[in-house]
């Protein structure tokens, strides 16, 4: 028998999270997959998602699960996209265009997290942005990409990084004085020809650059200082998201997200420097908050995420 279920999808820049409700908000199914973004504008990111979607159709498929609803938190996302994803969606997923909601995954995140003017949420994964959401203001810091800034985030530590050891390069002719962070990203990168750096960082995406966050932190646990001056000065900068919430809206409490977090201690030693001991780190499942929106009597959610 087919059983009906709210779906809530959280997708960020490396990874994708959902959870199928039942109407009762009950947990029947969860399930992960690779990373997209709202750009469907760009053909590839337009696929990869396609991707996302059409692997949850089958996931949901084979364990006789019909959703009903659609509630997704997206990386990159902006109303122009919406009409397209929401017509991708409807057609991959076979519901009604109506039942579909998409925001964007740091104000699902907030969601899951806070109640409306509760807090301030800093993002730290593939890109960075802070945000403080009341009733009457929705107030976003950071945010804009990694050709202007995403400071802190994943994609910035990888290629403050690079920078760090290909300035090196240009001053002694070789990667000696920057071992072992040269070592562990060129080893991450699948070589060490300037071609082969050049390959994965510019025919690649923001996500897959990030993904080389995890050398510096490898770099870092081996004490090499040039990697630890690079993850402190990460939670130097996601510290700032924090203090421009605070300088705009008032001080509130600060929780953070992402799993930049988790790279090395140095990153949250930083934002604790800078901040205090008094921040929370986040777990609440955005994907679940997601699926049982729909679940929820009434629609005054919808308003908050401007549905």
């Amino acid at each position: 028998m087919t059983a009906e279920i709210h779906l809530g999808l959280d997708v960020g820049g490396t990874a994708s999270r959902w959870t199928a409700c039942a109407p009762d908000g009950t947990v029947l199914r969860t399930g992960s997959g690779s990373g997209a973004s709202g750009h469907v504008f760009n053909p590839a990111e337009k696929l990869k998602f396609a991707k996302v979607l059409e692997n949850i159709a089958t996931e949901l498929a084979s364990a006789n699960l019909k959703p009903v609803s659609l509630t997704a938190g997206l990386t990159g996302y902006g109303t122009p996209a919406a009409a397209d994803l929401r017509h991708l969606a409807a057609e991959t997923l076979r519901l009604d265009a109506a039942s579909i909601l998409f925001t964007d995954d740091i104000s699902l995140a907030y969601l899951a997290n806070f109640a409306p003017g509760e807090g301030h949420l800093v993002s730290a994964g593939t890109g960075s942005i802070g945000l403080h959401w009341s009733e009457s203001a929705l107030i976003r810091v950071g945010g804009r990409g990694i050709l202007i800034d995403d400071a802190g985030s994943g994609s910035w530590i990888a290629l403050r990084a690079l920078d760090r050891i290909y300035r090196c390069l240009d001053h002694t002719g070789s990667f000696v004085d920057v071992e072992p962070l040269a070592r562990h990203l060129l080893d991450a990168i699948g070589g060490a020809d300037w071609q082969d750096v050049r390959s994965f960082v510019y025919a690649g995406d923001r996500g897959r650059i990030g993904t080389l966050a995890t050398a510096v932190a490898r770099a870092a646990a081996e004490g090499h200082a040039a990697a630890i001056a690079i993850l402190e000065q990460a939670g130097t900068e996601l510290a700032l998201l924090a203090k421009a919430l605070a300088a705009r809206v008032g001080e509130r409490p600060v929780g953070f997200i992402g799993g930049v977090l988790r790279l090395h201690p140095a990153i949250l030693a930083s934002i604790r420097a800078s901040l205090g001991p008094e921040l929370r780190l986040l777990e609440a499942d955005a994907s679940l908050a997601a699926a049982r929106l729909q679940t929820r009597a009434g629609g005054g959610w919808r308003q908050i995420l401007g549905a």
